[in-house]
């Protein structure tokens, strides 16, 4: 239609705009979401490390991956490196998925780079259809808005979620969600990973209540309850479970299906489970 702004377009634009070192304003395509229909649990990890951000650095293969998510009965699953740059997580994440088109759906990580701008990568590795969101951790990167405006901007214009690990800084991730209200934010952990501060994890609370543009991981939260209270305030659908894996304690199989377990306990509706453990990420990221 004449005057739409597509998808494909939106992200030439940005590619084009950062090689010239500028990102304008962008409009952000309207993008439809294929829903899953009720009946089956189709259940999808949305938080799995190819290579995870700990001491050690370490990675795990797609091989195992896989082999986990059989294991527990995990159908797919979201996958990206960090604690490497922007570029090489790319690399990482395509041999992933060209081993696993079926099981393994690719995030780009999003990433300074001293020696150049990272926002290009980001836009050409979303353009290829391949790549469907985005990572951020603010362990590895700050998030002020001069460093990260630009890669909110670039999701939003894409239609893709940015799966943002604030590691608690609930200010920064406020100033996110209300300046970018056409990007989708997955807050990691519903705010901090293992937090066990209630009042922390309510104020998470609060800002998705506050901004529709906010969703909240479930991956890493020891304070269960607060699962519960976040489907009584938000709705089942507001909330994407996630594994954080793989993680060896007390093995690989048993700690994901410990997350899982984590969800199915919970004195929830059949749908509202659903919707948690796969639905919900489905949408967001359409998948069919």
């Amino acid at each position: 239609m004449p005057g739409t702004i597509t998808r494909r377009h939106c992200l030439r634009r940005f590619t084009t705009a950062a090689a010239a070192g500028f990102l304008g304003q962008q409009t952000r395509s309207q993008l439809s979401a294929e829903e899953h229909q009720p009946g089956g649990e189709c259940v999808i990890d949305s938080h799995v490390h190819l290579k995870h951000g700990d001491a050690a650095r370490t990675e795990y293969s797609p091989e195992v991956i896989v082999q986990v998510m059989d294991a527990v009965g995990i159908a797919r699953s979201v996958v990206f490196a960090m604690s490497t740059t922007t570029q090489q997580s790319i690399q990482m994440a395509q041999r992933a998925v060209a081993k696993f088109p079926d099981r393994l759906i690719p995030f780009v990580y999003a990433l300074p780079h001293y020696e150049r701008p990272v926002i290009r990568e980001i836009a050409e590795a979303l353009a290829g259809g391949i790549f469907r969101g985005i990572k951020i951790h603010a362990g590895e990167c700050t998030l002020a808005e001069y460093v990260i405006d630009p890669v909110l901007k670039l999701a939003g214009c894409a239609g893709v979620p940015c799966l943002v690990d604030c590691v608690g800084h609930l200010a920064a991730a406020r100033r996110m969600a209300r300046s970018f209200p056409q990007t989708t934010i997955i807050i990691a952990h519903m705010g901090r990973y293992l937090s066990r501060d209630p009042k922390l994890i309510d104020q998470f609370l609060d800002l998705a209540a506050e901004c529709p543009n906010v969703f909240l991981d479930t991956s890493g939260v020891v304070l269960v309850e607060k699962i519960s209270e976040a489907v009584e305030r938000l709705g089942s659908e507001r909330l994407i479970w996630g594994t954080d894996g793989p993680h060896p304690q007390p093995d690989l199989a048993s700690f994901a299906r410990a997350e899982l377990d984590k969800i199915r306990g919970l004195s929830l509706s059949p749908e509202e489970k659903a919707n948690i453990l796969g639905r919900n990420i489905a949408r967001l990221l359409r998948l069919s």
